[in-house]
């Protein structure tokens, strides 16, 4: 029978998410690689377990952290690719861009806009220099993250069968059936949610491509694997591989008019793939309402930082579909579950 939700239950919620979240942040360089394993073994858990039946558990390992490797290697080597050719385009093109930026500062400043000085002030080599280092640090402590992730995988892995039958073996205890079957269904969620995530992130960027291939915008393709990579990221990752390509659209052609018709196009495929496609493909299982969405994606984000941007929303389906196991905590996934209609 569900209990019912009284106002001081509410308030204690809301201050245990408080120190939960103060805790989450000041402790983020060990949780965060915890979760990210978690995440990775909900995923890679399947193909584990169908290895282990034929080959031995060690070797079934050792080919899962393999072929889990290569994917995120190839994924960020991606983005790595994308982003550096274009960075490339425009240092080569550099030139221009600040006869470009000139010219418009000069229309700016006739409207009363002043800009004079900003390029020469922050755009410049010596600005660049300072950046090396930031870029070198940002890629030696993703890389550190990685491997730290890595070794929770592998140890994750090696006792997912003990920690369920722990878990299936505490008789009489209710948390011991919410966490085994709230793990069990988590998971087939998120493997779901990667899933339609991968389908769509392809499509985007398929369209992203064939788009900026026929409006002549350089770097088609390198704008399509931007595109795909930064879908996985919700909200943030589409904004940004919607403003690149505009701001570079309005420098390669000279014209706010294009770079009007590439940002609005741009937005259109962004919108009818994650507002009306993808809901569709997903089901109502994976339904969120749209503002638990943005809020999971802004306060991970303000947590972790773009880390936690592309996990909020797999911890938030985590959370949910953990509360919906108990009855005392089914209304928080009732409250921020999908809307009624959407529901069922």
């Amino acid at each position: 029978m569900r209990q019912p939700v009284t106002p001081t239950g509410v308030v204690i919620a809301i201050c245990a998410l408080i120190l939960i979240g103060g805790a989450l942040s000041l402790a983020r360089s060990v949780f965060a690689p915890i979760t990210f394993a978690l995440f990775i073994i909900a995923l890679v858990w399947p193909f584990q377990s169908r290895l282990q039946a034929t080959v031995p558990k060690i070797l079934a390992l050792a080919i899962s952290i393999i072929v889990t490797t290569v994917i995120i290697t190839a994924f960020g080597s991606m983005i790595a690719w994308g982003f550096s050719r274009a960075v490339q385009y425009v240092i080569n093109d550099a030139a221009r861009l600040q006869a470009l930026y000139t010219q418009m500062s000069d229309w700016l400043e006739t409207h009363g806009i002043v800009l004079a000085g900003l390029w020469a002030e922050h755009f410049n080599v010596s600005w660049l220099i300072r950046l090396l280092p930031g870029v070198t640090n940002r890629v030696n402590s993703t890389t550190s993250f990685l491997v730290v992730v890595l070794i929770y995988v592998i140890l994750g892995l090696l006792e997912v069968d003990d920690v369920a039958r722990k878990l299936g073996t505490l008789e009489g205890r209710e948390i011991g059936r919410v966490l085994l079957v709230g793990s069990i269904k988590t998971a087939a969620k998120l493997r779901r949610f990667m899933l339609v995530r991968t389908i769509m992130s392809a499509l985007t960027g398929v369209l992203v491509w064939a788009f900026a291939a026929s409006t002549g915008l350089d770097l088609a393709l390198e704008w399509g694997v931007i595109a795909f990579a930064l879908n996985y990221i919700p909200v943030i990752g589409p904004l940004i591989a919607t403003v690149f390509p505009t701001l570079f659209a309005m420098a390669q052609f000279a014209s706010w008019q294009m770079a009007l018709i590439v940002f609005t196009c741009l937005n259109l495929i962004q919108f009818l793939i994650g507002s009306y496609l993808e809901p569709r493909v997903s089901g109502s299982a994976l339904s969120i309402s749209p503002s638990v969405v943005l809020f999971a994606v802004f306060f991970w984000t303000f947590l972790w930082g773009i880390s936690g941007a592309f996990i909020g929303v797999p911890i938030m389906i985590a959370v949910l579909t953990i509360c919906e196991q108990h009855s005392s905590s089914r209304w928080v996934a009732d409250l921020l579950g999908p809307p009624a209609n959407q529901s069922g």
